[in-house]
């Protein structure tokens, strides 16, 4: 048996590539692990969309030089995005890497890992196609316990945002065919996943290139799946926010209450300078839409500041956008250049200071939002999916009587609350059931509260004769 350690770098997309990666790597003997001093193979997943993960996963990389020469069998291998943009100038660069391989590169890894470890050599395959990289779905699979899962729809992007390095580096916009779809998730569920999060850099487009209908047909698909509860999906650009796509979260039963829709910036010019293809005024109708079809939408976004010709004009008009959509959590990021990015070579770049204060202005102007909404559900019956046990610092480590379960509201808002029921006499609560809880304090992040009722599941698991006191 080998050790493969992963260091997982960046976006949603990473992680999924991250799970296909430990598959394609499984049928070689490898068995992940999370102790880095016992790998026999490291792979860094990088991402490149902004300089400070790129930074992040070069940091990582010469922290493995030391281990490489403790331990010279050890592999050291690095994919994604920066493998993708950067490749064999990481050879030169790094020479404790004996392997480079872009996100098209997955299914042949396992090959590619076995030249290097029985011929020693040094290999770099970016090679890059218009077809989406498909695996064989039972081959590696694990039932790991987790309850939801990530599964990526299509890859690439098409929209070419001036800031945005993912057409170059992933390629343009390619879907997986609906059945690899299903297939897939219905394999999830078979071992025990409850909830997917559909994952695409831009959803709205799915299918359409190849004529396999529309993103609203999968999602209908989908909904259908027995033993399926919940269904997310991210990430959404505005300018492709149908009325067919918000009527369906009207529609769909398991579709959950929540949107990540990324505005950006609330300047018209700054947009149209980021080539978005949509105004202020559009992305608030679509809001409004939103929020008429599903009023208990919970609505999150991402934002960039500083970037370049951005005046304090345009960041008020950012701080007024959310006035105006009370968003209930955002994500916010300073604007870097990116090498093959068109904004690399925009002029009035705004430095680093004033950077640093407008994304803290805009945090901090975001908190009060983000408080409200949360505290808008207490005294509130929430349904949670149990995810696991609270991760929040020092619960993990108290005795089992005290730790605390975690697990999201339908409008993605983590929810912990004690373990005990004190009507049933022993432990209902495990990961993958659904339980209800009653909202009683809200705070910036997260919330808690008392459970009420767990849901009946064969097994012996009591139903909702289980009440809280």
């Amino acid at each position: 048996m080998r050790r493969l350690y992963i260091n997982t770098i960046g976006c949603q997309m990473n992680v999924y590539d991250s799970d296909q990666i430990e598959r394609v790597l499984a049928p070689g003997g490898y068995t992940r692990t999370a102790q880095l001093d016992e790998a026999d193979l490291v792979v860094v997943n990088t991402c490149a969309i902004r300089a400070k993960a790129e930074q992040k996963a070069f940091s990582f990389v010469g922290r493995l030089a030391k281990l490489k020469k403790r331990r010279p069998g050890l592999i050291v291998a690095v994919g994604g995005c920066v493998a993708q943009q950067e490749g064999e100038k990481i050879l030169s660069r790094a020479p404790q890497v004996d392997l480079v391989f872009g996100p098209k590169a997955i299914p042949r890894l396992g090959r590619l890992v076995e030249r290097v470890r029985l011929q020693g050599m040094r290999l770099v395959d970016i090679e890059a196609s218009d077809a989406v990289a498909e695996l064989d779905l039972t081959s590696g699979f694990r039932d790991d316990g987790q309850v939801s899962r990530f599964v990526t729809i299509m890859q690439g992007c098409d929209n070419f945002c001036t800031y945005c390095v993912v057409p170059y580096v992933r390629g343009r916009e390619a879907s997986r065919h609906p059945d690899r779809i299903l297939e897939e998730i219905r394999l999830l569920v078979a071992g025990g996943v409850r909830e997917v999060t559909l994952l695409g850099q831009n959803v709205n487009s799915y299918g359409l290139k190849e004529q396999w209908g529309s993103f609203v047909a999968l999602l209908a698909q989908v909904d259908r799946i027995d033993g399926l509860d919940r269904i997310r999906f991210t990430t959404s650009h505005p300018k492709d926010l149908s009325d067919h796509l918000i009527d369906a979260f009207g529609r769909l039963d398991k579709l959950c209450a929540h949107i990540h829709l990324p505005v950006q910036s609330g300047s018209d010019r700054v947009l149209k300078r980021m080539n978005r293809r949509y105004t202020r005024e559009v992305y608030l109708e679509r809001i409004a839409r939103l929020r008429q079809v599903r009023p208990d939408m919970a609505i999150t976004s991402d934002f960039i500041v500083g970037f370049p010709g951005e005046s304090d004009t345009d960041f008020e008009q950012t701080l007024s956008l959310l006035d105006e959509v009370a968003f209930d959590g955002i994500f916010a990021f300073m604007y870097s250049d990116r090498s093959v990015a068109p904004a690399a070579g925009f002029d009035a770049k705004i430095d680093d200071a004033q950077k640093k204060a407008r994304l803290q202005a805009l945090l901090q102007h975001q908190e009060a939002f983000t408080l409200a909404a949360n505290q808008a559900l207490v005294g509130r019956m929430q349904e949670i999916l149990v995810e696991g046990f609270s991760t929040r610092p020092g619960l993990a480590e108290e005795p089992s009587a005290r730790r605390q379960w975690s697990g999201r509201t339908p409008g993605n808002k983590i929810v912990n609350f004690d373990q005990e029921l004190d009507c049933t006499g022993g432990e209902t609560v495990r990961p993958g059931l659904m339980v209800g809880v009653r909202i009683e304090k809200a705070f910036s992040h997260s919330l808690w509260g008392r459970p009420v009722w767990v849901e009946e599941k064969p097994g012996g698991i009591k139903g909702e004769t289980c009440h809280a006191a």
